[in-house]
């Protein structure tokens, strides 16, 4: 298969667009949506996100050193976006889009309210890369919907319609293919194969083929008893 070079580049999709939130002391709260966002450590939990220098909110995370990432669904899909075209220089983008500033519980900047989850973070290092700043930082609370808890509490983030971004467009999340760690376990396994095996026809086929031996066999019962009637007319006509 042919290949075609292209120039280096950010290639790397699809990636999270989230709405991430900022707050000077005494000055209405900012949101800033970004793509250049992603987990960089378990333990402690770490996150970066990447923000230009001329960007509105990051002379806000230079000064406050922490910040709200706020995961983004189908439902703010353009708030999203708006947020990620507008400066907040000029407009309160909590008002323009009808959000809810959440209070946060370790840090003083809000969540979004509507999001399904709050990741709040403190900023440990700023790393002054080019085009972009990285600001690396270490996520000390984490709120969710309950609406998306289950009846056992388990959090049900895959309901909630999340939101993905590649190469210039947004996109809902697609249907599920397997989860972490099945292509080694050996029961999907042996799922897999069965759906391998099976042929959208067969159940349909068999259907068919129980209903005509179901016929055949009906019919045939009324040609013994059609047989065993006559047999005892002619035995009567006899008498």
């Amino acid at each position: 298969m042919a290949r075609v070079e292209f120039k280096p580049g950010n290639m790397l999709y699809p990636v999270p667009a989230v709405m991430v939130s900022c707050m000077r002391p005494g000055e209405k709260p900012n949101i800033i949506t970004v793509a250049w966002a992603g987990t960089v450590c378990s333990d402690p939990a770490m996150v970066s996100i990447s923000v230009r220098p001329n960007r509105y909110s990051h002379a806000i995370l230079m000064e406050t050193k922490e910040f709200v990432i706020n995961l983004t669904t189908e439902a703010l899909c353009r708030a999203t976006d708006f947020c990620g075209v507008r400066s907040g220089r000029d407009i309160d983008k909590y008002k323009e889009m009808h959000l809810t500033p959440s209070v946060s519980k370790k840090i003083a900047a809000p969540g979004i309210a509507e999001s399904p989850v709050n990741i709040e973070c403190k900023v440990t290092k700023v790393e002054h890369l080019g085009t972009h700043d990285m600001f690396l930082a270490e996520v000390v609370a984490v709120t969710v919907d309950e609406a998306y808890l289950n009846e056992s509490g388990r959090f049900e983030l895959n309901q909630a319609k999340l939101v993905t971004y590649s190469h210039g467009e947004y996109f809902a999340l697609g249907k599920k293919l397997g989860k972490f760690g099945y292509s080694v376990d050996k029961r999907m396994h042996h799922t897999e194969k069965s759906m391998e095996n099976h042929h959208p026809t067969d159940e349909t086929t068999a259907k068919k083929e129980s209903s005509r031996h179901s016929k055949a066999k009906a019919q045939a019962k009324r040609k013994q008893n059609h047989k065993r009637s006559t047999k005892n007319l002619k035995k009567k006509s006899k008498k």
